[in-house]
C-alpha cells in the first residue's frame, strides 16, 4: 500500500527493519520536503514488493553504467515525473537511498545519486568508487552523498 511521506511528523513506517530506521526516515522525509517545496509534488513510496519495476530499473542502470550490485535489501521504492524529469528512488535496509534522475528530453540531466543515512557505513560496493560529501539536514542529521552521470539510454 502506498505511503505518503510526511516531513512534518517523521515516521519510520516501512523502514522498521533498518538498523538506522530513524535516520533513514529522516532522509526520506528530507526528500519529501524537497519535492514538495521545489515542485509541489507529494512524495509517496511503496513497499519494495509492490514496485519491482522501479528496483529493476535502478539495478539495471547501476549494473550497466558502473557494474554495481547493491547488497542490501530494498525496503521501499517510488517513481514519478516532475518538470520533465523521471525520478526513481529506492530506500535500502542498510540506510542507503539511491535516486535516478533522468531527463525525458534528449541532452538533459541524467544522473544517479547516493545518500547515506546517518549512522551507516559506506557500503562495500561503493566505498572504493565514490567520495561522499557531507550535508546537514534538520530532518536527517548528517547526510553523506555522491553521484555519477548516466551515459547510456534507459
Amino acid at each position: 500500500m502506498p505511503y505518503v511521506v510526511d516531513f512534518k511528523d517523521v515516521s519510520t513506517v516501512g523502514l522498521e527493519s533498518s538498523p538506522v530506521a530513524e535516520a533513514l526516515a529522516g532522509l526520506r522525509a528530507n526528500e519529501a520536503r524537497y519535492f514538495r517545496n521545489k515542485y509541489d509534488h507529494t512524495f509517496t513510496v511503496s513497499p519494495a514488493n509492490d514496485a519491482p519495476e522501479v528496483i529493476d530499473r535502478v539495478s539495471r542502470i547501476l549494473k550497466e553504467e558502473r557494474d554495481i550490485a547493491i547488497g542490501s535489501r530494498p525496503l521501499e521504492a517510488t517513481a514519478f515525473e516532475v518538470d520533465g524529469l523521471r525520478m526513481d528512488y529506492v530506500f535500502y535496509e542498510s540506510g542507503l537511498s539511491i535516486n535516478v534522475m533522468y531527463s525525458i528530453e534528449d541532452g538533459g540531466k541524467r544522473a544517479v545519486g547516493f545518500k547515506l543515512a546517518e549512522g551507516m557505513e559506506v557500503p562495500e560496493e561503493l566505498a572504493s568508487r565514490f567520495k561522499f560529501a557531507r550535508q546537514k539536514s534538520k530532518l536527517a542529521g548528517v547526510i553523506r552523498g555522491s553521484f555519477f552521470v548516466i551515459k547510456g539510454e534507459y
